[in-house]
């Protein structure tokens, strides 16, 4: 930093430190334990007594700036030596012992405490470590990672860690040398010195229109549809006046409107049109968006109707409230309810709009959505009722939409089906297994719309199938517990008691299943896994983005916690497409994959990457992606068909000096036992968060073919996501509904 910078710094770091410190100017244990934010104490101490130069069990701001100095502005070779010491745990730091560094002059150094690491102490740091990355492993894996650490740094097996020894081997992990920082120094490091340079706005990049081109198209064209319903209905009306006109050019706009909110919704005509050519045309994939799109047309359409009108009332010789609510003035046409009705009318849309919002939804309150919504039915009701020309636009999208639901209805109830099998996963996901129907056809990534009585007799709810279109006798769905009805989904499933019938009946017919090689379920009960019969409803399956998977070459699919669901479904067809394609030699079972394309798969190269919280969520599929990861064991020459990439954002990344000593033991275990200690699997699981410009420049160097980026997940990541396809020129697509 300049000079200038470091004022700037030594200002703010004073200001942080009088708003920690308070009136004695000192920081205690309890308040660097609160401003550090760590979860395990044990580092806390170990910094403090560190930062501690005097020994007086408080920290001045003298001693925090000349630490910070040595953390933020000096060499690698310091910050290993402050590692060190943090390591040495029986050496000099603990707190009420003398100091572990001294100030002489300008320069710092550290005297060494014991002067070594024993195993004890390593694996005293590797606990402390687990803990603070909200990793929980058994003890005898605590204790295979200190062994694969210590065997490695000990270089001459002195049977203790020197400081050249720990230097030595952090030099062999570049990332670590490169990043090296710790929880402190990020605490109290420089603000940012310099304005971000000013860039062009996303929405204004050639990327960004030519990934976008259908929708922005087809919006286009939506605009210019209107503006001409607009006008037209405007000049015919010309004789009423302007207000006349602006009211009757905004009721045209939602005759159409309130008619096309509907065809987006037609799911079975979009399913259908998906497998046509019309999905290179049309923006298929996106319904939803537009959907909310012309909702919210409809609302600044209605809202400015009804200011016009009520802007032509105050000029009529009867009262506004008799204009509004009642039938005197013979406003409409049918009975003189226009005025009334449209009343009614603009209180349901608002109330729509006002439940459909992310808010609501999200919060935990799908149901207020959901029965809110339904009053679409009373809107077009009303609307016939209300305008004279409504049902002119309505009777043909009415009678497809009509003839969805009655085909909907007559398929659920033909035959309810049962689920047969539920497992209770972490974080509350309820794993239902359902008796698949003879006829029940489904691609990967399709969802279905779910009913069950015992939960809410009226309540159908949309849910991705994780189970592959090749498992002929099961369709898995994966709920996760986030709003109403699925926290009773899983407490109903929690308390239901095995049926002592079914479980032996259903268990014959899993060891039949599991002996024909296609049963992925275990037949074993505990407290986390019955048997049932409970009757249920299907509705579906529905079509999604994720059908243009077999298209692309090069597919990235990213999935975060639950949203790994749809991805289930596919990477178990995928390998299924990919092992119809895999050749065995008769002389000596070698096995290869054809290098030809088949009408079926274009695919060349599937990275499949899979965010979460926490390490129990990874449990959900773990068994599904070990055996993806044998079916492919034997490598390729041209590297690995499916690449599974793991991402853990609870544990701290391996630039973090709270976890450098836990990354590099796990790294060394994984490689020696070729497993990871966290899922099991052999993929190593990545700590933190996904780099996504360093993930996608790798993607594109592979240059296996056209890219298309397929997620599943918080929206807030999607938009994150979505901005780096763009500007890789990678195709994105998003789950919707």
């Amino acid at each position: 930093m300049s000079l200038d910078e470091d004022a700037r710094w030594l200002e703010w770091i004073t200001k942080q430190f009088e708003t920690i410190a308070g009136e004695d100017k000192e920081i205690d244990l309890d308040e660097f334990k609160t401003a550090l934010k760590v979860k395990e104490s044990f580092f806390a101490e170990r910094f403090f007594a560190l930062f501690d130069a005097d020994g007086s069990c408080s920290i001045s701001l003298d001693e925090l700036l000349k630490a910070l100095q040595l953390l933020i502005h000096g060499s690698e070779t310091d910050k290993l030596r402050f590692l060190f010491q943090v390591y040495d745990v029986d050496g000099k730091g603990v707190l009420g012992r003398p100091r572990l560094w001294h100030y002489q002059v300008e320069l710092t150094h550290f005297p060494v405490g014991s002067g070594s690491i024993d195993p004890d102490e390593l694996r005293t740091v590797l606990k402390s470590c687990l803990r603070e990355s909200a990793i929980s492993l058994p003890e005898e894996k605590l204790d295979d990672l200190t062994l694969a650490l210590f065997e490695s740094a000990d270089k001459d097996s002195s049977g203790s860690i020197t400081f050249e020894e720990l230097k030595a081997e952090l030099e062999s992990f570049p990332e670590v040398m490169e990043n090296l920082t710790i929880s402190a120094a990020n605490w109290l490091k420089p603000p940012v010195m310099e304005q971000k340079k000013r860039q062009t706005p996303r929405y204004l990049t050639p990327a960004y229109w030519h990934n976008n081109s259908r929708k922005l198209l087809f919006l286009f064209s939506y605009v210019c549809l209107n503006v001409l319903l607009f006008t037209l209905a405007a000049l015919r009306h010309a004789a009423g006046g302007p207000c006349f006109m602006v009211a009757k050019g905004c009721g045209q706009c939602l005759n159409f409107n309130c008619t096309f909110v509907m065809v987006l919704m037609l799911r079975r005509c979009l399913t259908w049109l998906r497998a046509t050519w019309v999905v290179r045309v049309l923006p298929l994939d996106q319904n939803i968006l537009l959907h909310q799109t012309v909702g919210y047309a409809i609302l600044i359409f209605s809202l400015v109707h009804t200011l016009a009108h009520l802007m032509n009332f105050a000029q009529g010789a009867y009262h506004l409230w008799e204009y509004l609510l009642t039938t005197r003035p013979g406003i409409g046409w049918v009975g003189g309810t226009a005025s009334i009705t449209g009343v009614v009318l603009q209180l349901l849309i608002c109330l729509m709009v006002l439940c459909s919002c992310t808010f609501v939804r999200r919060s935990g309150h799908f149901e207020v959505f959901y029965w809110s919504h339904l009053s679409y039915i009373w809107v077009w009701v009303l609307l016939v009722v209300h305008c004279a020309n409504f049902w002119k636009w309505f009777v043909v999208p009415g009678f497809v939409f009509l003839l969805e639901k009655v085909m909907g209805m007559a398929e659920s109830r033909m035959g309810g089906l049962y689920i047969v099998e539920v497992n209770l996963l972490p974080s509350k996901v309820t794993h239902l297994v359902i008796k698949r129907p003879q006829f029940f056809h489904f691609k990967p990534g399709d969802y279905v719309y779910i009913n069950i009585p015992a939960i809410a007799k009226y309540e159908w709810h949309p849910f991705t199938i994780s189970s592959a279109p090749e498992q002929q006798d099961a369709i898995w769905l994966h709920i996760r517990s986030m709003g109403q009805w699925t926290n009773r989904l899983f407490e109903y499933f929690r308390q239901l008691e095995p049926q002592a019938g079914s479980t032996k009946r259903l268990s014959t017919s899993l060891r039949k299943r599991q002996r024909g090689g296609k049963a992925q379920v275990s037949a074993k009960l505990n407290d986390n896994h019955r048997f049932c019969d409970i009757k249920c409803f299907v509705e579906g399956p529905y079509g999604t983005p994720t059908r243009q998977i077999f298209a692309s070459e090069h597919a990235v699919l990213i999935g975060a916690g639950i949203g790994i669901t749809p991805f289930a479904s596919i990477l178990q067809s995928i390998m299924y497409r990919y092992r119809m394609r895999k050749q065995n030699c008769p002389n000596c079972n070698y096995s290869w994959c054809e290098t030809i394309k088949d009408g079926e798969m274009k695919l060349r190269k599937v990275d499949f990457i899979w965010i979460n919280r926490d390490q129990k969520s990874f449990e959900w599929f773990v068994s599904l992606l070990t055996k993806l990861e044998m079916d492919q064991a034997d490598e390729e020459p041209e590297g690995l068909f499916l690449e599974m990439h793991m991402y853990m954002t609870s544990a701290l990344s391996k630039n973090d000096m709270k976890a450098i000593g836990l990354q590099m033991a796990l790294d060394l275990l994984a490689k020696k036992e070729n497993r990871d200690s966290i899922t099991g699997l052999r993929t190593r699981t990545q700590p933190g968060k996904p780099e996504w410009n360093k993930v996608f420049q790798k993607v594109a160097e592979e240059n296996k073919g056209k890219v298309h980026v397929f997620y599943c997940g918080s929206l807030a990541l999607a938009k994150l996501i979505k901005a780096h396809c763009e500007q890789f020129g990678f195709k994105f697509y998003k789950e919707n509904f």
